[in-house]
């Protein structure tokens, strides 16, 4: 799967060995959220694509973690993702956006796009103090075009411009438990105790444009998708992982013959998270 898999448990579905699993948790005080996602793979090896995909995300992920600092260009960020990616001979996912996020917002308008393409782009704007995004790296050993898979969504969020007074009973009841619960950020059906009655309600909530729905997006079969995902704020003089970042352990055990072999890259993936150089004060004479 691509994204937003979230099942309930009668779709649930059982794992085995080399399996490439993502997991993605995200949680919030008081409408600040933090979100983090990691790859693994089921048995901890892995060979052939499987290694690749998820060595090309996760090499994506440091080398744009490196490339955020005060003054740098989202598009930078766009541009070392492809440039790993390209390395092991993989692609980032189209579509995929990194939003900045304030108080009780998950998806500002200033982004940082996966893959640039001439039908999608974003505007350019600096990396200035301040500033927290959920950084998502999703790479793909296939094309990186996912489609809406035929699984049950089980994802949504709240359309905090639309009203409708809604005639169920079920569907009122629901609604009234997202405007308590959930009424700004995303959620999972799952969250419910009267899991008939969500079911009921998002369908009739949905008819009348009241949530926006995450479908479950899947890659072509045979093609595998690694994603990384971190919180990260960045500061006056350097930036800092809020959540999310971990080490992928075990990659000697993710066997490949490819490998970056540009040497500037390599040391910006090797290198610390950006920190202002401290400036030395002349003594005085």
């Amino acid at each position: 799967m691509a994204g937003h898999f979230s099942p309930c448990a009668e779709d649930s579905v059982t794992l085995s060995s080399g399996d490439v699993v993502k997991i993605e948790c995200g949680a919030h005080i008081d409408g600040y959220s933090a979100n983090a996602a990691h790859t693994i793979v089921v048995g901890g090896k892995a060979s052939g694509r499987q290694a690749e995909v998820i060595l090309a995300a996760y090499n994506a992920f440091l080398a744009a973690t490196r490339s955020i600092r005060v003054g740098s260009l989202n598009q930078e960020v766009t541009a070392k993702i492809q440039e790993v990616a390209d390395a092991f001979e993989c692609n980032p996912v189209q579509g995929v956006l990194s939003h900045k996020i304030k108080k009780h917002l998950c998806d500002g308008n200033e982004v940082i796009i996966n893959k640039e393409t001439p039908e999608q782009r974003v505007d350019d704007w600096e990396f200035a103090p301040g500033d927290i995004f959920a950084l998502d790296v999703y790479v793909s050993s296939g094309e990186g075009l996912p489609r809406e898979a035929d699984v049950r969504t089980t994802v949504y969020k709240r359309e905090m411009e639309q009203f409708y007074q809604l005639k169920s009973k079920h569907a009122r009841a629901f609604f009234q438990e997202v405007n308590t619960k959930y009424p700004t950020l995303p959620f999972s059906i799952r969250g419910f105790e009267d899991l008939t009655g969500a079911k009921v309600g998002v369908r009739e909530c949905l008819n009348h444009e009241l949530l926006m729905d995450y479908p479950v997006l899947t890659e072509k079969k045979g093609d595998f998708i690694a994603q990384f995902k971190a919180t990260i704020a960045v500061q006056p003089k350097s930036v800092a992982i809020l959540c999310g970042g971990r080490d992928l352990v075990g990659r000697d055990a993710l066997q490949t013959d490819k490998k970056i072999e540009n040497a500037e890259l390599q040391a910006l993936i090797a290198s610390d998270l950006w920190k202002a150089e401290e400036k030395k004060k002349e003594k005085k004479k």
